[in-house]
């Protein structure tokens, strides 16, 4: 492990040159600041990489690092950013306090300038606390008792993903979403500046190295938007459709370039990028890009064994879409997790279509709710440029609303959070409530974890029969709502273990095969059963990797192939022949 781990920016879609990471060896303890320890940031103490490996239940994580400014940083504004703490912190910058952030599935930042010393040592100490118990918090998969069991894993405490800071001028370009208009040829830009000002953001458009586009707004106040059409002109050597579009075959990405001048020159200069690709449902059938898609896709949780949420090198999430894709794989479904936006900057450049979603809670109340609100806006507005993701999913399995099914608050809460996401986000799909009692989403997805491929096939044959479905014993949808025509998808099945030698106690899947070629076998048969179905338009298999002591992945825990890659593509492409294997 290299001394200043993940050191790669932290913020691909919004990159400056003059930042500084402060991941490394922090001062630590639990509880009290005594700082007897030492940690290695960004990985949660719970964590062998952390140095720390302490899954016991503590009051409190205490952090302090010691920093100087470097040269470059000096006459401008400060700002420090962290990725993720779980799950409610305080920061202090030279014992001055600086914020306090709640909810750990995305970050935060603050302004430090005051208080931060141009000359000489700085010192920022974060208090993070986690009520482990709470089952009104979102927390995804991270379990509340001592260690993990059954679907739910080890928990994260604490800081998770980097720490660093950035230094701006007096003026500067806070955001900037980027939405594609595919069938304007066009480009929208919304972006919002740290104050009003008069200066005046051009936008310049590179592709392949050739400029297609560039354009000066002119800001009237803090925040405004401006579209940019491509020029027909300089992208006359290519095909439109053919040549310049995203699609997980062919993940082209435009370059941006933003910078915002004034009468005193340059004020900032963002590098970004994004895709030109379109997300639709019409008439009933799932469109990228104005044509039919079948997504292939596979669950994918982002843990790993000695880093838990936080992946322990940047070149795990490239090993992992690289392992995905070889499978024949064209997408992922995130499960109860805000990934890392490395991974996503992955996904853009590779071609991995991604389902955004967010750790859920398991008890419904006005705190939950209250809390779920304002994490879900935070994660759609820091993922929103990202051309992967192609549908958001802030529910799944009535996780959080189990009563859903007749408790018309909750009802109002799943088609709340999907209202919501649709006032935020028009370029996507959004799925209400994954698996079943759904109210209003853009999808019918279908969890079912038939064991054989010959029952999956029966429970998809036909509408009629689809639409009389009760997986989990729940359900398709809530009381007083009913199917409207949406394409359906099975988003999870399968979760056959196959784990051969394995010593982990208390060890499961969905179903059990203890010989390879039984393992290929049934899986064809899962896999054949959904493909030959006419009305089912995609599928998600559980799932990627083993965790812990759910043995169900196509890949052990630590990503060694349980059969060979290709033999999982030719199932997945439907070329798939046992005679010749």
């Amino acid at each position: 492990m290299n001394e200043l781990p993940r050191s790669e920016y932290p913020r691909p879609d919004f990159v400056r040159e003059d930042w500084l990471s402060l991941n490394g060896a922090w001062d630590f303890s639990f509880d009290t600041k005594t700082y007897d320890k030492t940690i290695l940031v960004p990985y949660a103490p719970e964590t062998v990489l952390s140095g720390i490996h302490d899954a016991g239940f503590h009051k409190a994580a205490w952090y302090r690092k010691v920093f100087a400014l470097p040269q470059s940083m000096e006459g401008k504004r400060i700002l420090l950013h962290f990725g993720a703490v779980d799950y409610r912190c305080r920061v202090w910058v030279n014992g001055a306090f600086q914020a306090e952030h709640i909810g750990g599935q995305t970050g935060f930042s603050v302004d430090i300038t005051e208080v931060v010393h141009k000359a000489g040592e700085n010192v920022i100490e974060l208090c993070a606390k986690d009520d482990h118990r709470n089952l009104e918090i979102p927390r995804g998969k991270q379990y509340w008792e001592p260690t993990g069991k059954g679907i739910f894993y080890s928990r994260t405490t604490g800081i998770w993903q980097s720490v660093w800071l950035e230094a701006v001028n007096e003026v500067y370009l806070e955001k900037c979403h980027i939405t594609p208009l595919f069938d304007q040829r066009s480009v929208q830009f919304e972006y919002r500046l740290n104050k009003a000002a008069d200066v005046r953001l051009e936008a310049a458009i590179d592709y392949q190295g050739q400029r297609v586009a560039c354009v000066s707004h002119t800001a009237f106040s803090r925040k405004g938007s401006f579209s940019v059409q491509l020029d027909q002109q300089a992208m006359q050597a290519w095909n439109f459709c053919e040549d310049l579009t995203w699609s997980p075959e062919t993940p082209r990405l435009f370059d941006v370039t933003f910078r915002l001048c004034g009468s005193e020159g340059v004020y900032d200069t963002v590098q970004s990028y994004f895709g030109m690709r379109k997300v639709s449902v019409e008439n009933g059938v799932f469109m990228l890009n104005n044509r039919p898609y079948y997504q292939k896709l596979i669950l994918d949780q982002g843990y790993w064994p000695d880093s838990l949420l936080t992946a322990p090198e940047d070149g795990a999430f490239i090993r992992d879409i690289e392992l995905i894709k070889a499978m024949g794989f064209n997408g992922v479904r995130k499960h109860q997790k805000a990934e890392d936006p490395r991974f996503l900057y992955h996904a853009d450049r590779m071609g991995l279509l991604v389902w955004g979603e967010i750790g859920s809670a398991y008890i419904y109340s006005r705190e939950y709710a209250h809390s779920m609100y304002q994490e879900w806006q935070d994660v759609i507005e820091r993922d929103y440029n990202h051309p992967c993701i192609i549908a958001w999913t802030p529910l799944n399995e009535s996780w959080g609303i189990q009563e859903i099914s007749y408790d018309k608050r909750q009802q109002a809460h799943s088609a709340a959070l999907y209202y919501l996401t649709k006032s935020i986000d028009q370029s996507r799909l959004v799925i209400d409530n994954d698996g079943w009692e759904h109210t209003c989403g853009d999808l019918l997805t279908i969890h079912d974890y038939a064991s054989a491929g010959e029952e999956l096939a029966r429970h998809f044959c036909g509408m009629e029969t689809i639409l009389h479905l009760h997986p989990g014993g729940r359900r398709l949808f809530a009381d007083g709502w009913e199917y409207s025509g949406q394409p359906v998808l099975v988003t999870e099945f399968g979760g056959v273990r196959y784990a051969p030698g394995s010593t982990t106690e208390h060890a499961w899947g969905y179903c059990e095969v203890n010989e390879q070629n039984a393992f290929i076998q049934k899986y064809a048969d899962l896999i054949q059963a959904l493909r030959d179905s006419e009305c089912v338009q995609g599928f998600c298999y559980t799932q990627l990797t083993d965790i812990e002591t759910e043995e169900n992945g196509l890949l052990y825990y630590d990503r060694r192939p349980k059969v060979p890659l290709e033999v999982i593509r030719t199932i997945n492409e439907g070329r798939y022949n046992a005679q010749v294997q």
